[in-house]
């Protein structure tokens, strides 16, 4: 067997490298290992959300607002039963049905702005959450090949340096260091590429998630205006709904 074959690799670059190669290989080793954390994290909550999301026709074919509830499954981490339940509290509050004596500033508000504004808030607090974990996932996939960049010219720079050092220059002295310092590019690469396409997924995914909850709100906030709930048919109809 080759002897150059087996002592080159991984392993061979981190025993035969310096702090500055070590720290470059920690780094995209964390870069690594966070990418595929918060894809694993991001993409099992998309799974959940979209399950969640086919129960909002079930809530519309309910007896009542309880059972409705029910149908769309626990509350945590659910944000179409979050609008729903924000939507009734918005309702009652406005219309003093929470037992609320004392008047306040948002009672002039109409009926329709007021729910808008609390199901837009619970919107906005889902895509906020929806978003987070992305800002690392583009950051790993714009810096990783640089990194990996760096560690390659730094891991030449002392390649050519122990070859000018030897005195003798031959294809085998050469292509052994220059390969294991090539070996960072790959690296950064190899780090970089899975960040890219998760990252779009996930966009997507959250795109798709937040389609569905705006066309729920939208319903929800005609509901609890109107009574009714507004036909999907693109026509302005209203649909007659069951009382809560």
């Amino acid at each position: 067997m080759d002897t150059s074959i087996t002592s080159s690799g991984l392993a061979h670059v981190w025993s035969q490298g310096d702090a500055v190669t070590r720290t470059v290989a920690l780094v995209l080793l964390g870069m690594s290992l966070a990418t595929w954390i918060i894809l694993l994290w991001k993409l099992l909550d998309q799974r959940t959300q979209r399950q969640q999301a086919k129960a909002c026709e079930g809530f519309w074919h309910s007896a009542d607002f309880a059972e409705g509830l029910d149908k769309l499954g626990p509350a945590d981490h659910n944000p179409f039963r979050a609008l729903a339940v924000e939507g009734r509290e918005a309702q009652r509050h406005i219309l003093h049905k929470d037992g609320r004596q004392t008047p306040q500033l948002h009672d002039s508000l109409d009926v329709s702005d007021w729910i808008e504004r609390c199901l837009r808030r619970t919107l906005d607090d889902h895509t906020a959450r929806a978003q987070s974990g992305l800002p690392v996932l583009a950051s790993v996939a714009s810096t990783a090949p640089f990194v990996g960049l760096f560690g390659t010219v730094w891991g030449i720079y002392h390649a050519l340096l122990g070859i000018g050092a030897a005195g003798q220059v031959s294809i085998d002295q050469v292509a052994g260091p220059i390969g294991e310092a090539l070996i960072m590019t790959a690296l950064g690469l190899v780090v970089a590429i899975p960040a890219v396409l998760g990252y779009n997924a996930l966009v997507r995914g959250n795109k798709n998630v937040l389609h569905r909850l705006n066309r729920f709100a939208h319903d929800l906030h005609a509901y609890f205006v109107t009574g009714a709930r507004v036909a999907s048919g693109g026509d302005g109809k209203v649909l007659p709904m069951k009382k809560a």
